[in-house]
């Protein structure tokens, strides 16, 4: 492996054929334009001058450094780039994506072979530029990302709309698209800029509203509509504590099958870098992407093929609590993925309450939906913080049809995806069903260790959605999330299921009463690890390592609270964070203080509320720009309501005012 070049940073403007100008930020090895190196590309929304100048300063100079051209660049219509940002990945990033990279392998300083990598956005569009072909496009890292955007992204979840992330996260997407350009980059023409950016960029969160089944909006970018479109060399990285882990399980096996060269790392961490994310182990992940492009890139001979297909962090109990710094466990590897040694096996629930390997005597339970079921949820997508991780499952399985095992007298690991068929009834033709898997410890603590959601009228499928039969049984069939974990002896396994689950799902429109038939016709299919007593432990990773952030300073607060008020049986969740960063570099300081609140009634499903407020701010000397943003979402029985408010400040002044009152119709949600 190359080590320690010396290097050097340089900003340029890439002029695409629309005369559109992106912003790049450059680090390269000094002897690059005599001895032309590799290239890798990070291509996001996030403002490589502010918004994301510290973690770019962690790893691009570590990848050039090693002898590669690693180059960051402002997407169309944010940070310093020209344009308007109209949603996320349409066509036009995409297209604007492979103009890059042909620009880039055209550069002197380039051999040609140009890879990309990033996380969640940038691990979006690693994929789905990939399925574009750009001819120099040779290997993509892609983390924490998704192959089908309507089934693993923060719009929906089984068919449900998800109130814990839609709205906020297009919130946040708001706020940040208002900020304007750096004057120090783009030069006197920063307000005109700004000024268009507020008028023309859409509240993303509109649109998505739109398209409630899976249609055309979220086919297109979805890399699992044809896997074979892909040709790039693909290392795909999930973290089990993550919201988009189950594309390396899907990805992985479609990439497969379609002849891509492709493997799949799972650790236990969430939405943050291997190398720094809790929980840990964190691992050397930057040098795994050289070792992935020294492959791929420049055609070393490193065994980085030879790994298997699917390495995954096998995840040991821990007592539940909302923070991890480390979950215990060890590394595993499977030699094929789809895996011939986690095969599914049954468990079935009983009248008595009990889980067990063999079906009992028929029965039936049933349960009215619950304001305070999904309360403990934890965060959709965990960043680490404090506050992100589901605590203690006993409080949720206690407003659940719950069924549990008898303690193992074996240690049971699971590696895949446990798949629930229930046959129920409900008294609504508009319902969801939650579904957990929990491992319960001696002590009576309840781990999260998967949860499913399914909008029962998409029982058939996400495209041709059907108001379920209400009062007649109907067999319905979905999958939990992909996990890994071992469940010790003296541990019991617990499957819950429920009507109702706030924030996470945006509830029905009517108070709903599930009922399910037990005793043989319901059955959760565990993916049950068999380990081959000869199998080779896996090799260790190297200890993390990545180049020093800028010289400043961070401040980060995070705060999330749960109130139950008895009297009103009102449920509020607050959850929140305040950051400010300076760079002393650049004389910048910025930051945000972001808040949402959730709340629902008992017994009254449409006073479910979202509200979203963010406060954004740019401020270098006596320069001060603020952005407001407050946002709502309701609904009635036959619509959603949204509502939003962005103002924007230049020293203190307000230069623009927006407001939004839309209306959606509820499409069978």
């Amino acid at each position: 492996m190359i080590e320690n070049l010396p290097i050097g940073t340089r900003d340029e403007w890439i002029e695409l054929s629309d005369r559109c100008r992106l912003f790049a930020r450059i680090v390269a090895p000094e002897n690059a334009e005599r001895e032309p190196v590799p290239a890798v590309l990070e291509y996001l929304p996030y403002r490589l001058t502010d918004g994301t100048a510290y973690s770019d300063a962690t790893h691009h100079p570590y990848f050039a450094a090693r002898g590669y051209a690693s180059i960051r660049v402002d997407i169309r219509g944010t940070g310093n780039s020209d344009g308007i940002l109209r949603d996320e990945y349409l066509p036009q990033e995409q297209s604007d994506a492979c103009e890059v990279i042909a620009w880039i392998a055209a550069q002197p300083w380039c051999t040609g072979a140009v890879g990309m990598f990033g996380k969640s956005w940038g691990g979006f569009n690693g994929l789905q530029v990939a399925a574009r072909r750009p001819p120099a496009l040779k290997a993509v890292v892609s983390a924490y990302s998704t192959d089908d955007r309507y089934a693993d992204d923060v719009h929906h979840m089984g068919g449900c709309v998800l109130g814990h992330e839609a709205l906020s996260w297009g919130s946040y997407m708001l706020g940040i698209n208002a900020l304007p350009p750096d004057p120090e980059i783009v030069g006197d023409r920063w307000r005109e800029m700004w000024l268009d950016r507020l008028e023309r960029t859409p509240f993303f969160v509109e649109e998505w509203l739109r398209h409630q089944r899976r249609d055309e909006f979220w086919r297109q970018g979805s890399i699992c509509e044809d896997f074979g479109a892909v040709q790039a060399a693909i290392l795909l990285v999930g973290g089990w504590a993550d919201g988009y882990t189950n594309a390396v399980d899907r990805a992985l096996a479609g990439l497969t099958r379609a002849g891509v060269p492709c493997r799949g790392l799972v650790g236990p961490w969430s939405h943050g870098w291997p190398e720094i994310a809790d929980p840990g182990p964190r691992i050397g992940f930057l040098q795994e992407c050289v070792r992935w492009w020294d492959r791929w890139l420049r055609g070393a001979a490193n065994g980085a093929m030879d790994e298997p297909p699917l390495r995954a962090w096998m995840q040991d109990y821990a007592a539940p609590a909302a923070h991890h710094a480390f979950r215990p466990g060890r590394w595993v590897g499977e030699a094929e993925w789809p895996s011939p040694r986690t095969p599914l096996r049954r468990w079935f629930p009983r009248d008595d309450g009990g889980l067990c390997s063999e079906a009992g005597e028929p029965g039936n339970a049933s349960i009215a939906g619950h304001a305070a079921a999904g309360a403990d949820a934890g965060a959709w997508c965990p960043y680490g913080l404090v506050t992100d991780f589901p605590p203690d499952q006993r409080a949720e399985d206690g407003v659940a049809l719950s069924f549990t095992s008898r303690a193992l007298d074996r240690p049971l690991e699971l590696l895949g995806v446990p798949v629930l068929t229930l046959r129920l009834t409900v008294d609504q033709p508009l319902a969801l069903v939650a579904a957990r898997l929990c491992d319960v410890g001696p002590d009576g603590a309840s781990l999260l260790v998967a949860r499913g959601l399914l909008n029962l009228s998409h029982r058939a499928g996400h495209t041709e959605p059907a108001p379920m039969p209400v009062g007649e049984p109907t067999v319905v069939r979905f999958a939990l999330d992909f996990a890994g974990h071992s469940f010790a002896p003296g541990h019991r396994i617990r499957l819950s299921v429920s009507p109702t689950y706030w924030p996470f799902a945006w509830p029905s429109p009517q108070a709903v009463t599930l009922g399910v038939s037990v005793g043989g016709p319901s059955v959760i299919e565990l993916p049950v690890r068999s380990p081959d007593a000869a199998e080779p432990p896996m090799s260790a990773f190297l200890a993390p390592e990545s180049t020093p952030p800028p010289p400043g300073h961070v401040d980060f607060r995070p705060w999330r609270r749960h109130a139950r008020d008895v009297a009103t049986g009102r449920t509020t969740l607050d959850v929140g964070a305040a950051e400010r960063t300076r760079l002393d570099r650049d004389g910048l300081t910025f930051g945000e203080e972001l808040s949402r609140r959730y709340e629902i009634d008992d017994g009254r499903p449409l006073s479910a509320r979202v509200q979203c407020r963010g406060d954004h701010f740019l401020q270098r000397g006596s320069w001060r720009i603020s952005i407001r943003v407050r946002t709502a979402m309701t609904g009635t029985a036959e619509s959603f309501l949204i509502t939003s408010e962005l103002d924007a400040f230049e020293d203190g002044v307000r230069v623009f005012a927006r407001r939004s009152d839309v209306s959606v119709p509820r499409d069978l949600v």
